[in-house]
Order: structure tokens, then sequence, then C-alpha cells
């Protein structure tokens, strides 16, 4: 009978070609022990962690009949005769790569709710095997695009990847990853902060009005009581001033990580010039 080879734990970095390898085998056994063969194609499991070795740029299988007969059949079984008693597999280079997940999800949160960390991939890259000219061309992998409605608790959940059309090419890691966020209940918060005015020629005094500005911003229940205003940086920049414009602008120049849509409730501050 023609047994088929079955390849296992092939080397991520070897692409074996696709020659056409199989062992004739003549076997003794009862006359009931034939009918799996027949159903079935047979095969011989051949492992490269430990079955195989490197000559001559080609992977080499060499087993005796004793050894097969006592790891691949049962007692009932006896190999009388195989040809041929060695196979050769040639072999190519794979490219092993990186790439890092890109997420497509649409969130739309309960009111009142919000992410207090950012949306993460788990995990966060995916390992790419196959020929150079086809991994060379990958630098990233998208999932599909999904969206979320209505999200007030903690998310976790299974999103597919986008594959390349190519992909019976190609071997990844996963094919789907879990993507993840800290949901908890936000309020508003408000804060005066002070305001530091740069670029202020030296041969000038400045003086400004208001002094502080109110900030509001929106930050998680478990995180509200931990922002101060210190935490945040309101600045004027001088040298944007025009000739015909009597007021600075102020903008953010520090923000909290853990608050959102930080925005500074005035836009104008009056200034004069005195020598």
């Amino acid at each position: 009978m023609t047994f088929e080879i079955e390849k296992l734990n092939v080397p991520q970095e070897n692409i074996i070609l696709k020659d056409s390898v199989n062992l004739n085998i003549t076997l003794k056994t009862h006359g009931f022990k034939w009918l799996k063969f027949y159903f079935s194609q047979p095969k011989i499991k051949v492992d490269f962690s430990k079955d195989v070795y490197k000559k001559d740029g080609i992977f080499v299988w060499n087993k005796s009949k004793a050894y097969l007969n006592n790891t691949q059949f049962d007692k009932q079984v006896e190999l009388l005769n195989m040809s041929p008693d060695t196979l050769s597999f040639r072999f190519g280079i794979n490219s092993v790569k990186k790439v890092p997940v890109k997420l497509k999800a649409n969130l739309n949160f309960s009111p009142g709710y919000n992410m207090s960390n950012e949306l993460v991939s788990q995990p966060d890259s995916i390992v790419v095997v196959g020929p150079n000219v086809l991994v060379s061309e990958i630098d990233f992998l998208e999932t599909e695009a999904v969206t979320f409605d209505n999200i007030k608790s903690d998310l976790s959940e299974k999103v597919k990847l986008k594959l390349p059309k190519n992909k019976s090419d190609l071997k990844f890691s996963l094919q789907d990853v879990i993507i993840k966020a800290k949901v908890e209940k936000f309020t508003e918060g408000t804060l005066n902060v002070p305001i530091t005015v740069i670029n202020q020629p030296k041969n000038i005094t400045l003086k400004y009005f208001p002094k502080m500005v109110n900030v509001s911003y929106y930050v998680s229940l478990s995180d509200y009581s931990s922002i101060t205003n210190k935490d945040f940086k309101v600045i004027c920049d001088y040298s944007k001033v025009s000739e015909n414009r009597s007021f600075l602008v102020p903008e953010f120049a520090k923000t909290p990580d853990k608050v959102k849509n930080a925005k500074i409730n005035q836009q104008r501050i009056e200034f004069i010039i005195t020598k």
C-alpha cells in the first residue's frame, strides 16, 4: 500500500517544498485490520524535531522497518517491507516577521461611561511565516471592522483579523485577537488653572488678565479625587500675537492621562505692555 507522509514539527524558519514523497509498505495483518487502511488514506508521521537530520541542504529520514513497526503500527500489524528506505525532503527558507495589530473598532458608550485606558489588542502583534516575497509586504494586520453599542462595562471581545488574499501561502500565529478596554463611570470636573506666558521679550513688562482660567474635563469616578490643577499646564505664547491683536490665546501644554475631553473655558486673555 502507498502511505502519504504527514510532516510534523517542521522548523518555523523552513518550508518543505511540495515534492511528492510517499512510502510503499507491505503489511501482514488480520483481515478486519485492513478496513481502516481502505476507508482513509494511510499516512506515516515524520516528526522533523526528532526523526530527520540535515545533509547537503536537505532533510533526510532513514528509519528501520523495526522502528517504524514499533512506533506507528499496533501489535497485530507486521511491516514486511518498505520502499524506499530513505526519504529526502527539499526545503526553502521561510521569513518570520512579527507585525503589530491595528484595531478597527467603533465604540459607542452609554451616557456617563467611557474608557479609563486605551483600547488594546491581546496579543498586540502576530507572527507571520512564509516566503519572503510575501512576508516583506506585510507591515501590520488590521482587524475586521466592528461596532459595539451601549457599552457600560469592561470590554473583552474576540474579533477576526483581515488576512491577505494569498493567505494559503502564509502561516499566522493567530487568526483572531481579543480587544479589551476598561470601562468606568465618568463625571465632569472643573478646576482653575494658572496661566504661564512664554516667549515674552525681555525688554517689556506684560500685564495680563485673568491670571487663571477655568478648565473642564471628564474623568472616571475612581480618579476624580486624585486630579488637581497641578496636573494641568496652560500657556499663552506671546510669539503668536500679531500686531492687530490685543489678546493672548490660552492652550494646554500638559493634561493628565486620566482625563478626557479637557477644555479651556476662556479663549481670550487681555494684556497690556508697560515700559
